[in-house]
């Protein structure tokens, strides 16, 4: 009986058709690395006895490559990188590869280049394209039919669309192959499934917000429905810029049922198997909260830009609160404790409480610490300013100077060691200006930037608790309960001119990402003076937003590439209460 039984799953293992998924990180025009990663993984598809395998979105050239679209010289690179990855897939002998590419439909000048994908004839446009390698040849491409257009994308500036589906025939199963934003609308996979497709392929660069890997499963579940065939969905990991890609890629069968799921966050070639055009129930990465998803897109956006732009360190500016202690932990998960360095910069109206919270906190995490005071130079300034001041009582200005020199000292330790600052500041912030310009606001790399101040206090705590790290509670409870202040006054408190933070950030939310007017949010029960001031202080401080550093994304509506309001505006949206 047990002979038997073995036998059985022997057969249905033969018969069974392999498809490596290769949710891999890679660089923009980091060629030569990118194509050593799609080697590589096609290695490992290769000898797991894969028949096909899948790469992301623009994986040759790295995704998004904005403006470097417009360098001939980057086209160039790419169509030699193309051409290298064709040469060197073939020694995989019977592995087909789908690959994520650009692909322009008119020869380069040079003649020695005028390798042209098969069975295209277009005008000489660029296309964002994925085209099927097997045995060092091309057998087809796929041209994108929806350039993404939305969530601060503007493909259309630079892509032409195409509208014809891919389709090929392997083992039996015909697969059709569509990009990205094409599956989040029924036409491009209707037009798959006439072609004669029996499965669908979708390699995508899909950037992570909060709940996104939800949103592209029920959409695709929607597709699968459809068209009534399995899915295939294979989505980029790794960080650009201020954009985080998790991965997650994932395996719907013909119900739209979802039977894989790769882990977000971390590379991974894995390998998923077809019953003819049917799927195959393997491995399902489980569901976690949102403070992890969040944690990990931090980490590996701080990651990524640190090592991506060959940053030796980073450099952070330790207060003793809650936001500097969130990035400080951040920051050696995700560069390791020997390539941080924390800097607690005293005045005189920094208590003893975060001194001592500061200096706790570095040793938890076991970084390098340095205090430098700043009263001597805060003093300095006094008497510099003394003549131009002379009748005005101390404000603002007094509190901004602390800040700047702060900031001052930070980018001078920045430039001599060649690191670089990850700022503080976290969105609530950030929204309502309350951060100086060349002062908290200085840095290279905003890590909090999309994150409100709730959220901090809860991603504290999840790092607090969370039994993946080797080292818990590495930020003291007591800066968990003691209320924000920025220390640039005596007694000063977050809240002598802000709502709580709760109503603040709740606020902020429908504002900003969800786009509600200002009747709808004293609808939903918001005090009225309240919306107003919020509103009112996200409209004035566009101006320091702009000239702010960039920073992670990870709300589907972040300050940056999602929003682009003028600072020069006199309308006024209360006059419409």
């Amino acid at each position: 009986m047990h002979s038997k039984s073995a036998y059985v799953l022997n057969i249905i293992d033969y018969i069974a058709m392999k498809i490596a998924l290769a949710q891999i990180n890679v660089t923009v025009g980091d060629f030569s690395r990118n194509i050593l990663k799609i080697v590589t993984a096609a290695q490992t598809a290769y000898t797991a006895g894969a028949s096909l395998m899948i790469t992301p979105e623009l994986a040759l050239s790295g995704y998004p490559p904005e403006d470097l679209l417009l360098r001939p010289a980057f086209y160039t690179a790419s169509y030699l990188a193309f051409n290298e990855l064709v040469s060197r897939l073939g020694c995989f002998t019977g592995l087909h590869v789908l690959v994520g590419h650009l692909f322009r439909s008119s020869p380069i000048e040079d003649t020695n280049l005028n390798r042209q994908v098969k069975g295209c004839a277009l005008p000489a446009d660029i296309f964002n394209a994925v085209s099927l390698l097997i045995n060092g040849q091309i057998s087809g491409t796929c041209l994108k039919q929806e350039p993404h257009n939305t969530g601060g994308f503007d493909e259309k500036k630079y892509f032409k669309s195409n509208p014809q589906p891919l389709v090929f025939e392997l083992e039996g199963v015909k697969f059709g192959v569509i990009l990205c934003e094409d599956a989040w609308l029924p036409s491009a996979a209707l037009l798959t499934k006439a072609a004669g497709a029996n499965v669908l392929l979708v390699p995508n660069s899909s950037p992570y917000h909060i709940d996104k890997e939800n949103l592209r499963i029920n959409i695709l579940r929607e597709r699968a429905r459809e068209i009534g065939m399995s899915v295939v969905y294979l989505n980029l990991v790794g960080a650009q810029d201020e954009l985080v890609f998790d991965g997650g890629s994932f395996v719907l069968n013909a119900q739209g049922e979802l039977v894989t799921r790769l882990p977000q966050f971390v590379e991974k070639t894995a390998i998923v198997k077809f019953d003819g055009a049917h799927a195959q129930r393997d491995e399902i990465a489980p569901c976690v909260s949102i403070e992890t998803q969040v944690y990990a897109a931090l980490v590996l956006g701080v990651r990524d830009y640190v090592n991506k732009n060959g940053f030796p360190e980073a450099i952070i500016g330790l207060s003793g609160g809650v936001d500097s202690a969130l990035v400080l932990a951040i920051a050696s998960d995700a560069l390791g404790a020997d390539r941080v360095r924390a800097i607690m910069m005293p005045s005189r109206y920094t208590t003893e409480i975060s001194i001592s919270d500061a200096t706790e906190i570095a040793r938890r995490a076991g970084v390098r610490y340095n205090e430098i005071s700043i009263t001597p130079m805060f003093e300095a300034f006094r008497v510099s300013l003394a003549s131009e001041f002379l009748g005005l009582s101390d404000d603002a200005t007094e509190e901004n100077i602390q800040a700047r020199i702060r900031g001052t000292l930070l980018m001078a330790i920045s430039n001599k060691f060649g690191s670089i600052v990850l700022s503080t500041g976290n969105k609530s912030e950030i929204a309502v200006g309350y951060c100086t310009l060349y002062g908290d606001m200085a840095g290279g790399f905003s890590v909090l930037k999309d994150i409100a101040k709730t959220l901090v206090y809860r991603l504290c705590r999840y790092r607090n608790t969370a039994t993946t790290f080797a080292t818990r509670n590495i930020i003291p409870e007591r800066i968990l309960m003691r209320a924000p202040s920025a220390e640039l006054r005596e007694n000063q408190s977050d809240q002598d001119s802000l709502p709580p933070y709760e109503v603040l950030d709740a606020i902020m939310q429908m504002y900003v990402e969800e786009g509600r007017s200002l009747s709808e949010i004293i609808a939903a029960g918001y005090i009225r003076d309240d919306v107003q001031q919020v509103a009112h202080l996200i409209k004035i401080n566009e101006y320091k937003r702009r000239q702010a550093p960039i920073g992670i994304r990870v709300t589907h509506r972040a300050f940056g590439r999602d929003w682009r309001y003028p600072i020069t505006s006199h309308f006024n949206e209360e006059r419409y209460l």
